[in-house]
């Protein structure tokens, strides 16, 4: 396996505080462990053991699962670890009311019993090449904003379609490491045939809930188990009884004793998207526009979705697992706006940006070049906020989040356009390659539809649209309730669409997400004819944001450039979900004056929080295990209990969900799956006073699996005696 090679990466100088040694800013690409001195941090086996672009390494083992998470290989069967929470949506899809396993949570006691996780796929990367080049290639300065954006998505998909044509069977995906100025292919291993083999109940796997969510202390056992099976002959396989479990080429050894404060640690995984290379007009843009929208939109959802859920079990199971992606964003959000207050950092940014504005002006050829950068990047973002509430509304409307109805009829319309182009010119959505993965999402999200719940959120988008100023009024809602009552129109067209759509019938919705455009054009639908209405305005908004697109980009290019002048040195670039080496030390921290938090905790705190209700109403059988000490092998001599919840200071963001904790010596000793509420910081910006992230210990894992769940096979499968 090869990575990145002579990417725009540096080494960070080593920082020292009351003599201990600190843990770097740092989601590395991987080609920079080697430039680390790791061994002299702690790490007691070779970095090449790591990473070794000549052969089998650790991260062979590392693997994404579904569409946001990370997970790794734990034995030679392809059996995987990740989050509770990343595995929650196969157990939502996998339950029903007499089946609940979301409550109870699921034990396949054979390989025969497990169970297909729904819309789940693994991917494994196998390979990277940097194209920058030749995707820069494909734009001239003749060209407009929009056709420059134009061009790159082209080429961009152009190089993904001959890397897959030469390599069958694998994924090919380039991923933008500076905006406007770097770009890397990378292939991938996809595995479709992914089966759910332990999940523990809710009351374990979510203990303390939405309290206690991006919280320390913390005692969630947020993990799950999974196994990839692929074909007899090896190859990539939908499900099927005839396919085999995946031999992984690396796997990792699991440590049942766990680690220690202070002990030296690493994190391999997909950490998603940070912003740290952004500018102070776009961390204004999401302190005052865009976070404040979403956190009371969701906050909304979130109180709507819970009422209506109240009586009825069966109800709740469709809610549940949108419920909780919305509160999760909700108090990230909320954890990343008190950041951004705390440590002044839009003001903070703005005097870095005017220090570098004067280092620019000093020189003529500088000022020539960078003079306007900034004032242009400024400019942007006054007429984004000018229509922000128009194209939030407009997102909204489009995706699932917002009525699933309206959802199903825009990409049945849309997709009957786009299908009738040539692949290349097609939206990914609608492309060859992930038509078929699309239209799966859409019929998943079917099983969650709830007409009550889709009606309220479709009529409160409604009365948004219809309260926008003038200027950034939405056509198609503008002639809904021209000359009316806006919400007697409203609610009458609501009334007359439901009543009158044919979208709730799965036959139907099937037959006409593969539709020609002809065939569409017929419907006398009363969603499909509001998204044939939408279309002209989102291909409006479209082109406006791919403008705005090739401008920032070129701008941020810009940027980048003259920042690494003035610094002297060269930068990391953003997370961007592709995978990442991030290293510290299991160490505690003072949130506010006085307080200090420690770095373990242990099951004493669960019967510490245990109230008997959700979310703090932990199993009667782990209860009566606690109390009376059935710690067996996986009790810490020094707290004279089991381990739960780690805290330590690495770098890590959204996407390092169900990354491996791994010891000095590459053992995997928990998992991560939370920050601490400071810590929701890190997308903008990295402190090595409040940045902690959270994770569960690997005792408390196997602890739950020997003596709740019983399931010795699966420790006898990870090589625990």
């Amino acid at each position: 396996m090869k990575y990145f090679n002579r990417l725009l990466i540096s080494l960070l100088i080593v920082a020292f505080a009351f003599g201990l040694t600190m843990a770097e800013e740092g989601m590395y690409p991987l080609s920079e462990i080697h430039k680390l001195d790791l061994q002299k941090k702690g790490l007691q086996i070779s970095p090449q053991e790591i990473y070794n672009p000549n052969d089998i390494s650790i991260i062979d083992a590392i693997c994404i699962v579904g569409r946001g998470c990370t997970g790794s290989f734990v034995s030679e069967d392809g059996l995987i670890l990740t989050n509770h929470h990343c595995a929650y949506g196969a157990v939502q899809s996998a339950s029903t009311k007499e089946k609940d396993y979301i409550k109870d949570g699921f034990i396949a006691q054979s390989r025969e019993e497990e169970i297909i996780a729904k819309g789940y796929t693994i991917r494994i990367t196998e390979s990277y090449e940097d194209v920058s080049q030749k995707v820069l290639n494909a734009v001239s300065e003749k060209m407009t904003l929009v056709e420059r954006s134009k061009a790159i998505e082209k080429k961009i998909k152009q190089i993904e379609k001959e890397a897959e044509d030469k390599n069958p069977g694998k994924r090919a995906d380039v991923s933008e490491m500076f905006k406007g100025k770097t770009y890397v292919l990378f292939i991938y291993t996809n595995l479709k045939d992914v089966r759910m083999v332990y999940i523990p109940p809710h009351s374990i796997g979510n203990f303390g809930g939405e309290i206690d969510n991006w919280e320390w202390p913390r005692h969630t056992g947020d993990f799950s188990f999974l196994r990839v099976y692929v074909a007899p002959d090896g190859s990539s396989a939908e499900y099927s009884e005839d396919n085999i479990p995946y031999q992984p080429k690396k796997f990792l050894q699991v440590a049942p004793d766990g680690i220690n404060e202070e002990d030296f640690a690493f994190i391999l995984g997909y950490p998603g998207s940070t912003y740290r290379h952004r500018t102070s007009h776009f961390l204004s843009y999401d302190e005052e526009v865009y976070m404040p929208y979403v956190i009371d939109f969701y906050d909304w959802m979130i109180e709507t979705m819970e009422k209506i859920s109240e009586s009825d079990r069966a109800v709740a199971l469709k809610h549940l697992n949108t419920i909780e992606r919305l509160a999760n964003v909700s108090k990230k959000y909320k954890g990343r706006l008190q950041g951004l207050d705390r440590l002044n950092r839009v003001s903070k940014k703005m005097e870095e940006e005017k220090t570098l504005q004067e280092f620019i002006e000093a020189d003529a050829n500088r000022k020539d070049k960078y003079g306007n950068t900034l004032t242009e990047i400024s400019e942007i973002y006054k007429e984004k906020r000018l229509v922000a509430e128009r194209e939030l509304i407009l997102y909204y409307f489009k995706y699932h989040r917002s009525s699933k109805l309206l959802r199903y009829a825009y990409t049945i319309y849309e997709g009957a356009i786009e299908r009738e182009k040539d692949d290349l010119d097609r939206k990914s959505d609608y492309m060859d390659k992930n038509f078929k993965l699309t239209k799966k999402y859409i019929m998943l999200s079917y099983n969650d539809y709830y007409e009550a719940t889709d009606k309220i959120i479709l009529r409160e988008m409604f009365l948004k649209a219809a309260n926008l100023l003038k200027r950034n009024t939405i056509p198609a809602i503008s002639k809904i309730i021209e000359g009316k009552n806006k919400n007697q129109a409203i609610d009458e067209f609501i009334e007359n669409a439901y009543k009158n759509t044919k979208l709730t019938n799965e036959e139907f919705l099937k037959k006409y997400l593969n539709a020609s455009k002809e065939e569409v054009e017929k419907l006398d639908d009363p969603f499909i004819k509001l998204a044939k209405e939408l279309y002209p305005t989102y291909q409006e908004l479209d082109d406006i944001q791919k403008a705005r697109k090739g401008s920032l980009d070129k701008l941020a290019a810009k940027l980048i450039d003259v920042k690494k002048q003035y610094k002297g040195k060269d930068f990391i670039p953003d997370a961007n979900f592709t995978l990442r080496f991030t290293y510290g030390y299991i160490r505690g921290y003072t949130p506010r004056d006085a307080v200090y938090c420690s770095p373990i905790t242990t099951v004493n705190g669960i019967l510490e929080k245990n109230t008997g209700n959700d979310p703090f109403n932990a199993p009667p059988k782990v209860l009566e295990l606690i109390k009376k000490e059935d710690f067996g092998r996986f009790r810490h001599p020094k707290y004279n209990s089991v381990p739960v919840g780690i805290l330590y200071d690495m770098d890590t963001t959204g996407g390092n969900s169900g990354s491996p904790i791994l010891n000095a010596k590459g053992e995997l000793v928990g998992l991560n799956f939370d920050r601490a509420f400071e810590a929701t910081i890190n997308d903008y910006y990295w402190s090595k006073e409040y940045s902690r992230s959270i994770g569960v210990d690997i005792r408390y894992i196997l602890w739950i699996l020997q003596k709740y769940g019983e399931v010795d096979y699966l420790l006898k499968e990870m090589n625990i005696e």
